[in-house]
């Protein structure tokens, strides 16, 4: 048992392998396509005695573990768009924090109905556009005021959503790069993990002074993102733009299943 801030916390030594488990698995979805918080902080939410600001703040320590992994994995064969993704990372980082803030404060039922329309929205857009992200096809040019803007404020707003709630996080990263800037669903991969990891960044620079991290669980998780990020970096690398789009729409699926389900229990 774990004394955290909020009260005692049971872990046990089956409850660490199932979470290095949930890591791994997470870890290559966030690596090829991003949403491995659907699979990961549902089973830290199973933890007895654990509370959902808790389960969000140790959920950023793996994360960012795995998103440290398999960016660097993608930069050494994926050039990203360093001249948008590095102004979006740093709007993306003060998103989150703000984020952050909001998740002690705001209830989550609020930001649940909007997200599911959202995501559902993303999922049919690229279902019935089947060459979306095969290639790269900029929207505006690269050294654009109108290309960087669209990309440092898709980084903002993606670094609330991911400080307030988190899962699909670089699902929406992947979708907004590829449908608003025109990126091939690799190359967005590659950016949007720059952005992804200043957005954990921010939110664990919150959440750890505030003492919601509980760590063993997050160094359990942890190990299990970096093994499942490298993974992941290297079989989208190896396979490309198709299968994470493929990938993409499966992650979009299992996201309206899970926050409908939620929203279901909550009613009945």
């Amino acid at each position: 048992m774990i004394l955290a801030a909020a009260g005692p916390v049971e872990v046990t030594a089956g409850l660490l392998l199932l979470l290095l488990a949930a890591g791994m698995l997470a870890g290559w979805l966030d690596a090829v396509v991003g949403g491995g918080g659907i699979i990961q902080l549902p089973v830290l939410m199973l933890v007895p005695g654990i509370t959902p600001v808790q389960a969000l703040a140790t959920n950023k320590v793996g994360s960012i573990a795995g998103t440290t992994v398999s960016a660097v994995t993608y930069l050494r064969k994926v050039k990203p768009d360093k001249s948008a993704a590095l102004p979006a990372a740093a709007l993306a980082l003060v998103g989150a924090v703000l984020g952050a803030m909001l998740a002690t404060v705001v209830p989550e039922a609020l930001f649940r109905p909007l997200i599911l329309v959202v995501i559902v929205g993303v999922a049919l857009f690229t279902l019935l556009k089947p060459s979306l992200g095969a290639e790269a096809m900029l929207r505006f040019p690269p050294d654009s005021v109108r290309h960087h803007a669209t990309a440092w404020g898709l980084g903002f707003v993606v670094g609330v959503y991911d400080g307030v709630l988190g899962p699909g996080t670089g699902s929406f990263l992947v979708i907004g790069l590829v449908a608003l800037l025109g990126f091939s669903f690799l190359q967005a991969s590659a950016s949007g993990k720059i952005v992804n990891w200043a957005t954990n960044l921010g939110a664990l620079l919150f959440f750890v002074p505030a003492g919601h991290v509980i760590w063993p669980l997050g160094l359990a998780v942890a190990v299990g993102n970096i093994t499942g990020g490298w993974l992941g970096a290297r079989t989208a690398i190896r396979l490309g733009s198709g299968f994470v789009r493929i990938v993409f729409i499966v992650v979009a699926g299992l996201l309206v299943l899970t926050m409908g389900w939620d929203m279901l229990s909550a009613v009945l």
